[in-house]
């Protein structure tokens, strides 16, 4: 019998709440019903379910079970990664991100990421998280990510990118953000454009990335160095009264 749902341990440590996914793709009658009773075994506080958009029945299913939209998952994808790496600012440099950038980079995380679901949902406090992408950054810096690369602007640290390598042929841009007072200046372009360079040097030939719908400067910065829209999605949340 497949898997219905999956207790998520990491976010039901950091939130203290306890918090389980859907990892069906599509709702039926009988899937929410085998849903309240798993969620009320494992006294599940909170449940995430991503679908397709496309997926009009499993959107209404979800809407009449009280789940609500928390955000809408954009996959890009560039097949040709081998970008031009030449920036023309001379006050902007890309490099591999070091123990000295971290309280800096931290700074830009705790700020940079209000697009998110989680920032969407009034369950969550926004200190937590804050909280939570700096925790995110700061691991993909000591480990969880093949490569993290800070960019700087006039010598003061003005954005990252972490770059991961998912298979033989895929690899997949995570988090990635400029400070607020460093846009406009070409940063995340030289970002992108170093993290396909790397990707390149690493022989992967296809490389992914996800943001928000809402984020809509980051999906045309992405447009501008090459990648196009492979898929849209929609996170729901769904929170057990009381």
């Amino acid at each position: 019998m497949p898997v219905l749902c999956e207790i998520l341990e990491w976010d039901t440590s950091f939130f203290g709440r306890r918090i389980g996914r859907l990892v069906a793709r599509r709702l039926s009658a009988a899937t929410l019903v085998n849903l309240d009773d798993w969620v009320a075994r494992n006294q599940i506080e909170g449940v995430y379910f991503l679908c397709e958009a496309a997926d009009a029945e499993s959107i209404a299913l979800a809407e009449q079970h009280k789940f609500h939209l928390a955000d809408i998952r954009v996959t890009l994808e560039n097949c040709q990664p081998g970008a031009e790496r030449i920036c023309a600012n001379e006050d902007l440099l890309v490099r591999r991100a070091c123990s000295e950038q971290m309280e800096a980079l931290k700074a830009i995380a705790r700020s940079s990421h209000t697009d998110t679901r989680f920032y969407q949902d009034p369950h969550f406090q926004p200190s937590q998280c804050d909280g939570l992408y700096e925790t995110w950054l700061e691991q993909s810096c000591t480990g969880d990510a093949n490569m993290v690369l800070a960019a700087e602007l006039g010598g003061k640290v003005a954005g990252y990118i972490t770059c991961h390598l998912d298979s033989d042929v895929v690899g997949r841009i995570g988090l990635f953000a400029v400070a607020e007072s460093a846009r406009g200046h070409g940063v995340g372009t030289a970002l992108i454009r170093a993290a396909l360079g790397w990707f390149s040097d690493e022989r992967r030939s296809r490389v992914t990335v996800v943001t928000q719908g809402r984020n809509v400067r980051g999906q045309r910065t992405y447009e501008r160095c090459g990648f196009t829209t492979r898929s849209v999605e929609l996170w729901y949340h769904y929170w057990r009264a009381g």
